[in-house]
């Protein structure tokens, strides 16, 4: 049988209270990509960073109605 995690231990790490195990904060992940949902949103988040060209990439399928835009820098 598995020890109890205690509440406070729970909290400093972040876990979920309804979870039996600590979720360790060194755990690493990838960052994500930057999505916007509308072309104009995209354009307009580029020119702030500076990025003179750039193309829009979807990553949704192409028969998708809806939009998941990324911008990648040429």
């Amino acid at each position: 049988m598995a020890k109890k995690v205690h509440a406070k231990q729970k909290r400093y790490f972040g876990s979920a209270t309804h979870l039996k195990l600590v979720r360790f904060k060194s755990r690493k992940r990838a960052t994500r990509a930057k999505t916007f949902a509308s072309e104009s949103a995209a354009k307009s988040w580029a020119e702030k960073q500076g990025i003179k060209s750039f193309e829009l990439v979807n990553l949704r399928g192409e028969f998708s109605k809806e939009k998941k835009l990324k911008v990648v820098a040429k």
